[in-house]
């Protein structure tokens, strides 16, 4: 290891032990993370099963210790399971976009011109169609599966990220840097992605906990709607389920609520802990 890699390893480490929102953050995330990748573990039948009688509330019996839903559902089970369906979606959909936006924002923001007005306009067109329309408008079009929703809001979201790496780009492409690979017979492409995108991938990074989260809501709200996969089960479809029961059996709302909440407050916190931490004017 190099020198200046154990300095900078050292200096992120000693960044995020100072900063107790981003060290929360990551603990109710990681645990998050944990309790959906031990779900089939924890619940290994279908978390869809009616397993006890219906609207037995937290603590009533022990064998559902969160109670059950209308229909006699281990809201438990539920709630694992949809951890899940809720985060594989929240990351698949901000790789989607996250790629889409960085390309096309790269691309602008390097060879500008034409080609740059060319795709801000593109841009500027999906910005003007408000993103959870979009998103109900493409999940419509096909069968509402776990897939389609995640390409859905990834094709939605990607604007954001391109006019971000855009800017990133335009302020870096005359940088010593890539003057310096010019000279020495580098391509547009391995200056793109070998030095300029480097460079901009801390304001990248920050912008996908946003991303991640805004997935998470939408797909929530999605389920809320009934325009989920039916086949699946997920936090937003429990709190949908459970609203006709808001009166008499609120906790069927409140849990997957919080457990909403909290998921989205600790990508959050994580988020902007990043952003003081790769932020090169921190205190050292």
């Amino acid at each position: 290891m190099s020198l200046a890699f154990l300095r900078l390893r050292n200096r992120t480490l000693r960044l995020a032990l100072r900063n107790p929102p981003f060290l929360a953050g990551m603990a109710i995330l990681i645990f998050v993370i944990l309790v959906a990748l031990a779900a089939p573990w924890l619940y290994p039948g279908d978390p869809l099963d009616m397993v006890g009688m219906p609207t037995l509330w937290p603590g009533e019996d022990p064998a559902y210790p969160f109670g059950t839903d209308s229909l006699g559902r281990d809201l438990a089970a539920g709630l694992a399971h949809g951890a899940r369906v809720s985060l594989l979606t929240g990351i698949s959909a901000t790789v989607i976009g996250l790629s889409i936006g960085t390309a096309i924002g790269a691309i602008a923001g390097y060879f500008g011109g034409w080609v740059d007005n060319v795709l801000v306009r593109v841009t500027e067109l999906f910005q003007t169609v408000p993103t959870f329309l979009l998103v109900v408008v493409l999940v419509s079009i096909r069968e509402p599966t776990a897939l389609t929703i995640a390409l859905s809001i990834g094709a939605a979201s990607w604007p954001t990220v391109a006019r971000l790496v855009r800017a990133q780009f335009r302020s870096l492409r005359g940088a010593d840097f890539v003057a310096a690979a010019l000279v020495s017979g580098a391509t547009s492409t391995r200056i793109i992605l070998r030095h300029i995108l480097p460079s901009a991938a801390p304001q990248i990074v920050v912008t996908t906990s946003v991303m991640v989260a805004n997935a998470i809501l939408t797909e929530a709200a999605l389920s809320f709607l009934n325009l989920g996969d039916p086949n699946l089960v997920s936090w937003g479809s429990i709190i949908g389920d459970g609203r006709q029961l808001l009166r008499t059996a609120w906790y069927l709302t409140a849990l997957p609520g919080t457990a909403i909440a909290l998921t989205v407050m600790s990508i959050n916190l994580a988020g902007d802990g990043l952003n003081d931490i790769l932020n090169p004017r921190s205190g050292n």
